[in-house]
Parts: C-alpha cells; structure tokens; sequence
C-alpha cells in the first residue's frame, strides 16, 4: 500500500512538472483547451491543465525578415523584368496570428506578388528604375492593410535588386556612358570657357596696369619739367634782380659821387661797348659822345707824351 502511494505521489509531481511552462522573452504561447482558443501566455511562469491544456502555437514577437526569391513584372510599356523584394513585419497579435490565416508566410509571399505586379503594372520601365521609394512606401501601405487581419504589422519593404532584360540593361549601359561622354564634354568646355575668361580678364588688368604706369610716369615726368622751368626762371629773375641791384646801386654812387658832363659822357661810351660786347660790326655813336671820344683821345696822348 505504501508503495502504492509513493508510485501515485511521483507520478503526480512528474506531471505537474511536465505541465510547467515558461515563456522566455519576446515569445507568446497561444494556448488552446479542450480544442478551443483559451488564452496566449506572455513572459513568465505558466502551469497548464494535463491533458485538458495545449499549446497550440509559439509566436516570435520580435522584427522579422522574409526574403522572397524574385518575381517576375510586366511594366506598363510592356517590359519584362525580375524584382527581388525583401518585408520587414513583426506579429501583433498573436491568436490573430494562429487562426487568422493558414501559413501565412505563404500569404505574405504570395500577397508581396500580387501587389508587386500591380503596382509595376501602372509604371514605365525609366519611372520604375527611379521611383524605387515611391513603390515600397506603396507596397509597404497597401501589405500592411491586407495582414492587419492575420495579426501581423508590416513596418518595411524594400525592393532588393530590379534586374531588366539583357538587352534593356544593354541599351540602359550605353545610354549612360553617351550621358557620361556628353558631361564630360560639357564639364571641359566650361573649363575652356573659364580660363579664356580668366586670361582675358588677366591681360586686361596687365594693360589697365601699364597705362596707369605710363600716365604716372607721364605726370611724373611733367612735373618733374615743370620744377626744373621754375628753377630755371627762379634762377633767371634772382640774376636780373642782382643786375639792377648793381645797376641800381651803380647809380647810387655815381650819384652821389656827382660826376659833371664829361663823366657821364665816358660812362655813355663805356655802356655803347659793353651793348657792342664784341659782336656787333658797326656801332653807330651819337654825335655827344664822338666828341668826348675825341677829348678821351686827346686826354690820352698827352699822358703818354
């Protein structure tokens, strides 16, 4: 009968054990009892009923990445073209998660098609190579819409990688490197452009320069001119003013000395051959001073006798 007991208390503490649960972070147990949605468990210490309780499923609550191979799209102008999408979604809700929908990483796929090709559907193959923001702020509005049911938030799409046919990428390649080439050109011409300008303005400040020199040394040399001419008259009328200074105080003496007749007649001779000073031919003498010319003469001759 003990034996019994003890048999009965191990396996009753085996399955009180076997029926603890704990869920550890960011995961959450949907829990069903009987066949029917009972609960979801959250972080922590949870002990089921055996046999009565099941966890039907464990939900990641974390950001999650789905990679989906890629799709072939037909644009409006009819191109065909492979585009790799990439979701980011993150699961809400879940029970939602659980009954909402079967598989819904299939869902999700398939749905990342459908709207893909949609969307592409109303675009042209220049506006779908640049519009690549445009269509995951649509893909991404329009999934989140369509899986809010199924308990799961799309919070990012991206498109991966959009590979057009040999032949477009070709064309695409080539018309890139001619816009290239055509920069290129124009990038070179500018240049050309502005180191005419810059040797044209240079030459331009070289001749404003040397005029503004050749002016300056123009005035230079004026005043310069004009200095020496003034000097030169400074010299010419301080020597005219010591000459009638002498002159002047010549008279003042001979004034004073109070000469008679004869006197000023020599001085009138001796100023007739100053003014002839060697350069003249003929001199001709007023009639006054040829006969003190002769008295002189005369005043001569009988000194040396």
């Amino acid at each position: 009968m003990e034996y019994a007991i003890v048999i009965i208390l191990v396996i009753v503490l085996m399955l009180i054990i076997s029926n603890i649960k704990v869920v550890p972070q960011a995961y959450a147990y949907v829990i069903e009892r009987l066949g029917g949605y009972s609960g979801t468990w959250g972080v922590g210490l949870h002990l089921k009923m055996p046999i009565i309780d099941r966890v039907a499923k464990r939900v990641l609550l974390k950001e999650q990445v789905a990679d989906f191979p890629p799709q072939p799209v037909i644009t409006k102008d009819n191109v065909t073209m492979r585009i790799d999408t990439v979701v980011f979604y993150q699961i809400t809700d879940p029970k939602l998660y659980a009954y909402g929908v079967e598989n819904p990483m299939m869902a999700i796929e398939n749905l990342t098609a459908t709207t893909l090709r949609n969307i592409i559907g109303e675009l042209e193959l220049d506006q779908t190579l640049t519009s690549r923001e445009t269509i995951n702020g649509k893909m991404r509005s329009l999934l989140d819409v369509a899986t809010d049911p199924w308990g799961i938030k799309v919070n990012r799409v991206e498109l991966k990688n959009i590979m057009p046919p040999a032949a477009i990428q070709e064309a695409m390649e080539k018309q890139m490197k001619a816009e290239r080439e055509r920069r290129e050109a124009i990038l070179r011409a500018e240049g050309e452009k502005k180191s005419a300008i810059l040797v044209a303005e240079g030459n331009k400040e070289s001749a404003i320069l040397e005029a503004e020199a050749e002016k300056e040394a123009a005035i230079l040399r004026a005043e310069a001119k004009k200095e020496a001419m003034v000097r030169e008259a400074e010299g010419q009328a301080e020597a005219i003013l010591k000459v009638q200074n002498a002159n002047a105080e010549g008279l003042k003496l001979l004034n004073e000395a109070n000469p008679n007749a004869a006197v000023l007649q020599l001085k009138s001779l001796e100023a007739f051959a100053k003014a002839a000073d060697g350069q003249a031919t003929k001199i001709i003498i007023p009639s006054e001073i040829q006969g003190i010319a002769g008295l002189a003469k005369g005043v001569a001759e009988a000194i040396g006798k």
